[in-house]
């Protein structure tokens, strides 16, 4: 997502004559529907304008791009400005540029970190030197963007902090590296930069890479278990952004002060923060530097997993030196290793042993064998009454044994589509801790709820087709009986036709990778750790919606799920206190399975009340923004029952059995009749098919396009998918637009498919209205000119009827 999109031009006149900060505010509330505080409108007002003054150089070609606070996809970070355009050899170049206000920095002795302060009331912290910033998020985008790697696209970073002097802190000799990556430039440095742009864009975007960057289709996320392998073996497989780096190259230092002292490193992170990213990566580093390590996690599936996805490459005996579960340390002397990494050590429990008779607390056997132990822990994670290793018990046990504590914190947001919103949505809704996030865009992340099991499994068997990362998972309130007859079924919901068994026994702790495990359903204990696609999340009787709050029962839990086992006799002894904890328990476990899926999760509730309140706490279909597009329409069945649409027509008696379909409309007689969305479907004749997980909303429909003019991004005669009325920015998108000055040859009549770009001028009240609008054309024949309409006072007679989203199909031979 591209907050601002224009030419150089079009921002040199927003930013030296209107007010740019206004305007990428009004943009931000336009694409994501919320503001930002005043200290980043403050930013972009002070930032923006040094950028200005950089590019308002006449070598700097005119219709280079321009790009303000791009999202960095499945992620919560945005680089702050990009310059598109082509080099003397017509190779297209995005610059990256990091910017800051900083006029002071000191350095860290701590690889790519440095001392700065970073806003807010904190003061100076440590954090990412800028150049190391700039290039950890061009390579982020280079390993997810597919129109960057198949685009043939150079990424050159760079950062510009045009208020701090050089004085040999934040260009030492220790940030060579990095510098050489990313060239650093500073204050008074401005006609180095307006060079080191020059010498990469020679010329414009005129192969449309910011409409491409934004469009473009994103690769498969990197998964930790497909990568450990490479880290182990020194290979930079994960690239550490921001907070990420900080905690490693921190972790890093504290270990080397063992020797010395005894030291605890306690490091706070929430799902989707990368606390396993960062585990494996020390892992790695640690053996890089020769030190006695090993990963710990209480939960198998983890290690299992890792485990399965080294052999071959390391020796059984290397592999068991490496992983251990952590029951594994009741008999080990003091400080037999070096470092300790402790992943998801809120799952520590106090004994150990099949019968949990060894040992006297897990938590005091890791610090006391270990000259450092590193505990990676999330306190909502907790999903047993077993699970002891709470960040105050971690604290207790280590100043028991004298050591010295470090507490880092990992907030970045790397799953859930890069969602913060969602992780707070999620809290709040499940009544774990209030916040603002009251409800949910489904645009932020794919969550649905789901009226029957059978189709929300079968959505997650359709998404697990494309790299078997998608799975069902279930609180654990039905028995295993297959467990002992194979041909027994666990989950049954008869009224839905449903029935399946719980993970497979035969693959244990790799259920979530094993081929043919997405017909069975999960649990906490296959999952917890681990990270997928999709995620589709059964809730049991255990969580249910009354009187106007979530509650929960834990003794609806099944009677051989061990989480629990316990909890009556804990209610004898104190009820209220083992009320709360269970409470804790059912809800930290929903929120973990609801967690798990990095681009959507999907829920069915056996209480019919809890679905109808979790429909309350989402954006109505009106209100959402068509999600999926491109993945939905990647499947569109393109068969071929004419030579006039590629596309499978389906009958008035399929859509009323739930067929998701499109109509297919005749933008030359309908462009003029797109202000009633539903009028829009109900004058059409034909409807075509598409993906049965495409969530149907008012405005969309299928067209075929004709004509030349947008040939490189539409083939002459295609059918694509449109969105009537779009609403929020339209800036830099393809879209139909309809004037009384138009007359394209392509489309004969009075609108044009073009791409859209605007120039807005102040109005009265603080408002705005448009100035001048010009519409793109995207073809390699020179004989298409852009059209410019001057609105001037006049809007009425213009109109941006439609969004093109996506190619359906191309016409067909």
């Amino acid at each position: 997502m591209i907050i601002y999109q224009a030419t150089k031009s079009l921002f040199l006149q927003h930013a030296l004559h209107d007010d740019i900060e206004d305007i990428v505010s009004r943009q931000f509330r336009d694409a994501t529907g919320r503001g930002v505080g005043p200290s980043e409108i403050q930013s972009w007002k002070h930032s923006l304008l040094e950028m200005a003054k950089v590019l308002h150089d006449e070598e700097i070609p005119g219709d280079a791009g321009v790009a303000i606070e791009y999202q960095l996809p499945q992620s919560s970070k945005r680089i702050d400005f990009v310059i598109t355009g082509e080099d003397a050899a017509a190779h297209t170049k995005v610059i990256i540029v990091e910017l800051k206000q900083w006029s002071e920095s000191r350095r860290s002795d701590k690889d790519a970190i440095v001392w700065a302060r970073r806003g807010g009331r904190a003061g100076e912290r440590e954090g990412p030197h800028p150049s190391y910033q700039a290039w950890s998020y061009a390579a982020y985008l280079q390993d997810f963007n597919a129109a960057v790697q198949d685009g043939a696209m150079t990424l050159q970073p760079c950062a510009y902090l045009h208020n701090h002097p050089r004085d040999g802190e934040i260009d030492h000799p220790h940030y060579r590296d990095h510098l050489a990556r990313a060239p650093l430039f500073l204050a008074r440095e401005r006609s180095k930069l307006q060079a080191f742009i020059r010498e990469h864009v020679c010329h414009g975007d005129r192969k449309g890479a910011l409409y491409a960057i934004e469009n473009g289709r994103i690769r498969p996320s990197k998964m930790l278990i497909d990568s450990v392998a490479g880290l182990l073996q020194g290979k930079p497989e994960f690239v550490l952004i921001d907070d990420q780096k900080l905690v490693h190259e921190s972790i890093l230092q504290v270990d080397a002060r063992a020797v010395q002292r005894k030291q605890v490193v306690i490091v706070q992170g929430g799902p989707g923060t990368g606390k396993s990213v960062v585990a494996i990566n020390l892992l790695g580093a640690l053996i890089g530097r020769k030190r006695n390590a090993r990963y710990v996690s209480k939960n198998a599936a983890p290690r299992a997993v890792y485990e399965a996805r080294l052999t071959g490459t390391f020796t059984k005996t290397r592999i068991s030196n490496l992983f251990s579960g952590s029951g594994a340390f009741v008999n080990d002397q003091p400080d037999t290793y070096d470092t300790l990494i402790v992943d998801e050590a809120h799952r520590l429990n106090e004994k150990s042993g099949l019968y949990r008779n060894l040992g006297d607390n897990q938590v005091k056997e890791l610090i006391r064998s270990a000259r450092c132990t590193v505990f990676f822990v999330d306190d909502d994670q907790r999903v047993t009454l077993l699970d002891i290793g709470h960040t105050e018990e971690l604290r207790r046990c280590a100043h028991e044994f004298g050591a010295e504590v470090t507490e880092l914190e990992l907030s970045s947001q790397f799953r859930c589509n890069g969602s913060d919103g969602y992780l707070a949505w999620l809290d709040d809704t499940l009544d774990i801790r209030p916040t603002a996030n009251q409800t949910l865009d489904a645009v932020e992340y794919d969550f649905r709820v789901f009226d029957n099991p059978a189709e929300l499994h079968a959505l997650v068997e359709l998404k697990n087709r494309t790299n078997n990362r998608s799975r069902v998972v279930a609180g654990y309130c039905w028995k295993w009986p297959s467990r002992k007859d194979a041909q027994a079924w666990d989950i049954e919901l008869p009224q839905f036709d449903y029935r399946r068994r719980w993970n497979l026994d035969k693959d244990g702790s790799l259920w979530i990778v094993a081929l043919g495990s997405v017909e069975q359903v999960g649990c906490i204990h296959t999952c917890q750790g681990l990270e997928l696609d999709y995620v589709g999340v059964i809730i049991g009787p255990d969580l249910a919606y009354r009187d106007g709050r979530i509650v929960t029962d834990a003794t609806k839990r099944a009677s051989s799920d061990q989480t629990v086992k316990g909890l009556k006799q804990m209610l004898k002894a104190e009820h209220e206190g083992a009320r709360a904890l269970a409470d804790t328990i059912v809800k930290n476990t929903y929120r973990t399975l609801m967690t798990r899926g990095m681009k959507g999760c999907y829920v069915y509730c056996v209480d019919a009340p809890l679905a109808a309140y979790l429909r309350t706490r989402l954006q109505t279909v009106s209100e959402t923004a068509f999600t999926d597009v491109a993945e939905a329409v990647s499947s569109v069945a393109v068969h071929a029952p004419s030579n006039v649409i590629p596309l499978r027509r389906v009958s008035k008696e399929e859509r009323a059995a739930g067929v998701v379909a499109a109509p297919l409309i005749d933008l030359r007689i309908a462009a003029g009749a797109f202000s009633d969305a539903q009028a829009l479907g109900d004058g059409a004749d034909d409807w075509v098919a598409l993906p049965d997980w495409v969530r149907p909303q008012p405005g969309l429909f299928v067209a075929q396009v004709v004509g030349e003019s947008m040939n490189r991004s539409i083939p002459n005669g295609s059918w694509c998918l449109f969105r009537a009325n779009p609403a929020g920015t339209r800036e830099g998108k393809v879209v139909v637009v309809q004037h009384r000055s138009i007359s394209d040859p392509d489309t004969g009549g009075r609108y044009t498919i073009k791409r859209y770009a605007s120039e807005k001028i102040p109005a009265e009240y603080g408002d705005w209205r448009h100035q001048r609008i010009t519409l793109h054309p995207d073809s390699d024949r020179p004989e298409f000119e852009p059209i410019v309409i001057d609105i001037g006072e006049d809007e009425d007679g213009f109109s941006v009827v439609a969004e093109m989203l996506m190619v359906v199909a191309e016409a067909a031979a």
